[in-house]
């Protein structure tokens, strides 16, 4: 580029030395430092300007003399021109290390809030993946976490309410709770209370409300937050997970090329909503067995619209498919998804798919 800046420079000058007395081809080198000020730094800027400034004294020279009126001011607003574009280099360089750094911090926050899972636990092999939908976001209220107990794998997949940073505050008390609570926690019940307890404490102590929930089945203690959510267990020696959902959509298991819905019958309220204390919870058992590959999702994936409307039908293009290990699953789901929304999300998304080993393994 800097290249067909500097023949730019070298063209205009031999053409107007060369052209008659009337024709004036010397304002057309403005155009170096101005266009060197959109890819270079101060420096280079400076220079081209620099450049351009003695190849239109050389014409000034060449055609007339330095003093003559019209090449004077040629030189003049050529001087002010590539002032100019070297503090526009200079505040857009400046910029540009402001919005680094703060991507940095941005994804470094993520990694803190939202930590890589990891490949294996126990018995399960796992792959995750977070979808933002502006592509310079790096965090948002989805939310997924796994960690170890002496005999079972435990995992959460949630989504906070609302976006920016009320959603992110939401989300890492949920995976502050979960990563603290759930290798002590008993049963799944006792971890979904204290889960829906630090969800509570957001709301600063707001007082009931007499809406009635979505299900009718009573008033909350307040909608100002709220995050879905779905705990599950998988224990290492029996071929079953264990689920607790509260108010998340369900979970797909791939069977031999089978896709099946796994729905909680009784599925709680999302997390901060409830209006007993302890929250009441059904923890229902499934079958889980080796080879088995199950996708959590959020809400995200199963909302995402195509540009004519219609939502994205996971169940649908996974049995188009397969058979997958849990990161070919994820993959598979990242490009199709982009692909079916055009490549702009209207929400997050976030997947996390596990599967049992074989014991020999």
């Amino acid at each position: 580029m800097l290249g067909a800046v500097l023949a730019l420079i070298a063209v205009v000058t031999v053409v107007d030395v060369l052209s008659p007395p009337e024709v004036h081809l010397g304002p057309l080198l403005v155009a170096a430092p101005a266009v060197t000020a959109s890819f270079a730094g101060p420096r280079l800027t400076g220079f081209v300007g620099a450049v351009a400034v003695l190849a239109q004294a050389a014409v000034a020279i060449a055609r007339t003399t330095l003093t003559d009126l019209n090449h004077t001011c040629q030189l003049v607003a050529l001087v002010l021109v590539s002032g100019l574009a070297t503090l526009f280099a200079f505040l857009r360089e400046r910029e540009e290390r402001h919005v680094v750094r703060l991507r940095s911090i941005a994804h470094t926050a993520q990694n803190v809030v939202l930590r890589p899972l990891p490949e294996r636990a126990g018995p399960l092999t796992i792959a995750s993946l977070y979808l933002a939908a502006q592509e310079e976001a790096h965090i948002g209220g989805d939310l997924y976490a796994v960690t170890r107990t002496a005999t079972a794998t435990r995992l959460l997949i949630g989504d906070a309410r609302g976006k920016g940073l009320d959603a992110v505050s939401e989300a890492s008390l949920v995976l502050g709770a979960f990563r603290v609570t759930a290798a002590g926690s008993a049963h799944l019940a006792q971890l979904v209370a204290h889960l829906d307890a630090a969800v509570g404490s957001a709301e600063h102590g707001a007082g009931p409300s007499t809406e009635a929930t979505p299900s009718g089945t009573g008033t909350v203690a307040s909608t100002e937050a709220f995050v879905t959510a779905l705990v599950a267990e998988v224990p290492d020696d029996e071929p079953v997970i264990h689920l607790v959902s509260c108010g998340h959509p369900p979970p797909l298991l791939l069977t031999n090329g089978d896709v099946r819905t796994l729905d909680v019958l009784e599925s709680g309220l999302p997390l901060g909503l409830s209006d007993t204390s302890p929250p009441r919870v059904t923890v229902q058992t499934f079958s889980f067995g080796s080879g088995d590959v199950l996708l959590l999702y959020t809400d995200g994936v199963i909302e995402a619209r195509d540009r004519g409307g219609n939502f994205y039908p996971l169940a649908d293009r996974l049995r188009a498919g397969g058979p997958y290990t849990p990161q070919a699953l994820v993959d598979h789901l990242k490009a199709d998804l982009q692909d079916f929304v055009g490549g702009r999300l209207g929400d997050d998304a976030a997947f996390l798919a596990l599967t049992r080993m074989p014991r020999h393994s």
